[in-house]
């Protein structure tokens, strides 16, 4: 994305009268601060740690099947299907209409949760909870349509940091009420609807963005608005180019593959600790399991900008062994059936696993331009969900298998294993490989001089 231009759209009034840097300062510390708050308040949702025992206990009444193999596998789908759409219609509409589309669709989600009923109706709520997560490309996304790209990391930071802080807290205060108040679950959905309400009306604040990566270009450049089939033909073009180069598809086949076995344990991790320990019987420490996975999981991610080696030798083996030690946590957290066992297994699974996904991520990224940048992860995002449809529906989904959350796991361990296998092949050949070379050319050095 081009850094010129985008800022003007943002003064008006006495802002765009006053001299020196000010005006500057707050065209960027006043979409950020707005964004910020929005990401807060998005994700302080209390009663998502809590959201099986609440599906199973006496509020909604549904079964564990229902549950596990006919509600949560609705989300994964409408995901799917949703996200390509919500992708073009995000830089079409210039992120903010998206944005509210977000907070509009959280209100939906949990106003459901507290009021509907029977299995339709939450199926329903599993929609527009996809919804949500397709959508969240908006918030990421918004800030570099309203900044210079010289301020890209620091309001990144901001951003991810804002959400971050959103959902520890919520997980803690989550588990503070209902271990020490003993709230109910309805109550703590009622903070989480307020919550969300609060992140709708401040996302009505943002300034309007006057560009965007692919649909809106600056005011002062010779095309402000590109068609369409134009853009799509671009992208295209630009996913070839860009999944020709090795290391690149390397990274990006690990992202995809890792990111859908991810997503299927965090979705259905509450359901695995709901057979080991009923919450109808036991205190739960799900708010408190989450929160420490979180903030741990960022201590990774801040230890893998200083962690330096040879990625591009030593990347594969990497990758595999640490895949290994994933499908060991998620083996361990299904076999030993003891809840500390469970939690702190869960715990080990996200801090490697956010890990190496930062280090994927900047792998990725690191020769890519802004565009291609979008569009590699869009690609790698869109990957993951269809292996994770495939799974779901074959796996989960009550009319594939329909198999119970024990044997489930089980299959996810064995996924992540695969994983690692392919990885540990791939990455001795290629050391081998480069022996070779370097070998050939060693001798053809000394054949020279000779």
């Amino acid at each position: 994305m081009e850094a010129q231009g985008g800022l003007e759209g943002l003064r008006s009034g006495v802002l765009s009268r006053r001299a020196g840097r000010a005006p500057r300062v707050f065209g960027w510390a006043l979409p950020t601060a707005v964004l910020c708050g929005y990401g807060f308040f998005a994700n302080l949702r209390p009663s998502e740690p809590f959201l099986t025992p609440y599906l199973l206990g006496s509020d909604k009444n549904l079964t564990e099947t229902q549950v596990f193999n006919e509600i949560y596998p609705v989300w994964t789908y409408s995901y799917l299907v949703l996200l390509f759409p919500v992708f073009l219609a995000t830089d079409y509409l210039r992120y903010k209409p998206v944005i509210l589309l977000q907070g509009l669709s959280l209100i939906m989600t949990w106003f459901m949760l507290l009021y509907a009923e029977g299995l339709l109706a939450i199926q329903f709520l599993e929609f527009f909870y996809g919804l949500v997560t397709a959508t969240e490309i908006a918030y990421y996304s918004y800030i570099y349509s309203v900044v210079d790209l010289t301020l890209y990391q620091k309001v990144t930071s901001y951003c991810r940091s804002a959400a971050l802080v959103g959902y520890t807290v919520g997980s803690v205060s989550g588990q503070i009420l209902v271990s020490v108040a003993h709230w109910s679950l309805f109550s703590l959905n009622v903070i989480s609807l307020i919550s969300v309400s609060v992140a709708f009306a401040m996302a009505w604040f943002l300034p309007m963005p006057q560009k965007s990566l692919f649909f809106h270009h600056p005011p002062n450049t010779q095309e402000e608005k590109v068609d369409i089939l134009k853009v799509i033909k671009e992208l295209w073009q630009d996913f070839l180019q860009c999944y020709s180069s090795r290391p690149l598809l390397c990274w990006s086949v690990w992202w995809a593959l890792s990111t859908c076995g991810y997503f299927q344990i965090i979705n259905y991790a509450q359901g695995l600790w709901e057979m080991v320990l009923p919450s109808q019987s036991s205190e739960i420490y799900n708010g408190g399991v989450e929160a420490a996975s979180t903030l741990l999981g960022a201590v990774a991610v801040f230890v893998a900008g200083h962690i330096k080696t040879s990625w591009a030798t030593w990347g594969e083996i990497a990758l595999a062994m640490f895949s290994l030690f994933i499908a060991a946590a998620v083996y361990i957290m299904d076999t030993v059936r003891n809840i500390w066992v469970c939690y702190a297994s869960y715990i080990a699974f996200r801090i490697v696993y956010m890990l190496l996904i930062t280090i994927a991520t900047f792998q990725i990224a690191k020769n890519l331009s802004v565009e291609r940048y979008a569009l590699v992860f869009g690609v790698n995002t869109f990957v993951a969900l269809a292996l994770q449809t495939m799974l779901t529906l074959i796996v989960v989904d009550a009319k594939g298998l329909g198999l119970d959350i024990f044997t489930q796991f089980m299959i996810y361990a064995a996924y992540f294993a695969a994983i690692s296998v392919m990885f540990l092949i791939s990455g001795i050949c290629s050391i081998i490989k480069n022996y070779w070379r370097k070998e050939r050319r060693r001798n053809e050095s000394t054949a020279n001089s000779a």
